[in-house]
């Protein structure tokens, strides 16, 4: 039986380090969708989609996050990992204080994952880029609205302890359970 692993946290907490490293160990991931969204906004002359148009945006990242989650269940992997789920679109339509459709929250609790791993804000990596500009303390206070939204819908969340990417990695697989 398949299952589908979500990596949550704030900007700049680790998650796609791991998820780069369970890919070098052959597991089967699927990418943040917001970095594919903003790129392409950037090559149509829009600098921060999410802060000039936040629903078009959260509606792209809707409909990309849906396109992962039926895409892993076409696949025959046991273990799917995503950098992110679609509760985060709501937890940060709610951060930014922006009014979304019910549908938001409708397609969180119909698109179940299985397992939830947490990556706490963390200031000894946190970094900004093109794509992620969000200060540390943005960093903290999403990371709240992201827990919210997904106690919100019914998920347990696990908390992934700081260390090296290998031990934070190690630590995402063994608490699986499974025979890898």
């Amino acid at each position: 039986m398949q299952q589908k692993i979500v990596l949550i946290g704030g900007p700049g907490t680790g998650k796609t380090s791991v998820l780069n490293e369970l890919i070098k160990r052959n597991y089967f991931c699927k990418p943040e969708v917001s970095r594919e969204v903003i790129l392409k906004a950037k090559e149509k002359g829009i600098d921060q989609l999410f802060l000039t148009e936040p629903l078009l945006f959260s509606e792209m990242l809707i409909e990309g996050r849906e396109e992962q989650f039926t895409s892993a269940d076409q696949s025959l992997e046991e273990l799917v990992f995503f950098d992110r789920g679609i509760p985060d679109v709501h937890a940060y339509m709610n951060y930014f204080n922006t009014d979304y459709p019910s549908t938001f929250i409708e397609k969180s609790k119909f698109y179940k994952y299985d397992v939830i791993f947490h990556f706490a804000p963390w200031r000894d990596i946190h970094t900004t880029d093109n794509e992620r500009y969000e200060t540390f303390e943005q960093s903290q206070t999403i990371d709240n609205y992201l827990l919210e939204a997904y106690t919100e819908v019914g998920y347990k969340i696990i908390n992934v302890p700081f260390g090296s990417v290998e031990e934070r990695t190690n630590f995402v697989i063994h608490s699986l359970s499974c025979d890898l």
